[in-house]
């Protein structure tokens, strides 16, 4: 197993490499390409080139067009395979946090939670990947309260840091919710429209199997001004009414609960037990310009 996982690590590693050198030679032929669709002059830093990079630009196709990514393989399975997802708290935790890693978990089809004991994160690491786990879920907290969420997909990665904050509890709502379903959800994602939105919504999305047309449960994430709303909410359609056409007014939603916000801080190219891994993306509050990370402007949507 751990010749394995150092083999496979070699790999990712050196895919990674591959991209900084064949990023050179795409930027080159998309400069091109662009100068060949508009009738302009070849830019002079690519004369003395063009010849060969017109014979490699005629033998393109759809799959070898873009360039292909070690982030594109992270999630190549998104919507083949059912994710394994394992849930589990900081140590030591609270009853509270104890009773949110419960309702958690039954958030996620198929999960498993586990108590944390006194597990490292390198030993939890490689017990997750011992039973081929797609992500690693770890919530803490601070006094009672839980702040934080880390996702990290396995076997390398991404690792995304969220900071919880408003989190209400099923038996804390203001009406009794009912028994919480476990079939799998439909996803609604507002607001990610932006480069690292898309990206959040990948990391978010994996976490869940395809869902069936059938389902009645629907969890939403709603963006705004880089903070993400969760809700969690089962409907029902009025008797009678064709599956699919009845009108969104009859339609009766009923919250499940648990609700939470969560703040993006940190984006990590690596498993969460990886040293000197590359930071993808990291909240800097005290910038003065910083624009929003998760959305596009407005101006730029339309």
């Amino acid at each position: 197993m751990l010749r394995r996982n150092a083999r496979l690590r070699k790999e990712y590693l050196y895919k990674k490499a591959l991209e900084d050198r064949e990023a050179t030679t795409f930027e080159k032929k998309r400069k091109l390409q662009e100068a060949l669709d508009n009738n302009k002059p070849i830019p002079a830093e690519l004369r003395g080139e063009d010849k060969k990079l017109r014979k490699t630009l005629d033998l393109a196709d759809d799959q070898t067009k873009e360039q292909k990514k070690a982030m594109d393989d992270e999630y190549a399975y998104l919507g083949v395979k059912d994710p394994k997802v394992l849930v589990t708290t900081s140590r030591d935790p609270s009853s509270r946090l104890s009773q949110f890693l419960k309702e958690l978990r039954m958030l996620f089809p198929g999960a498993q939670r586990m108590n944390r004991g006194g597990y490292v994160v390198k030993d939890l690491m490689q017990l997750a990947r011992s039973h081929e786990m797609t992500d690693v879920i770890i919530v803490h907290e601070h006094r009672g309260e839980p702040d934080g969420m880390v996702i990290c997909h396995l076997p390398f990665g991404p690792t995304a840091y969220f900071g919880l904050s408003n989190v209400v509890l099923r038996h804390d709502l203001a009406e009794k919710p009912p028994t919480m379903s476990e079939a799998n959800p439909h996803l609604i994602f507002h607001g990610f429209t932006a480069k690292m939105g898309l990206r959040v919504k990948t990391v978010l999305q994996a976490l869940f199997p395809p869902a069936k047309q059938a389902g009645d449960r629907v969890m939403t994430f709603a963006n705004r001004r880089d903070v993400i709303h969760f809700r969690h909410h089962t409907f029902e359609r009025p008797k009678g009414a064709a599956e699919g056409r009845s009108r969104a007014k009859e339609v009766k939603l009923t919250e499940n609960g648990p609700r939470f916000t969560m703040r993006l801080f940190r984006v990590e190219l690596g498993a969460i037990d990886m040293k000197d891994v590359e930071v993808e993306w990291v909240l800097r509050p005290y910038f003065n310009r910083q624009r929003e990370a998760l959305a596009l402007p407005e101006e730029e949507e339309a």
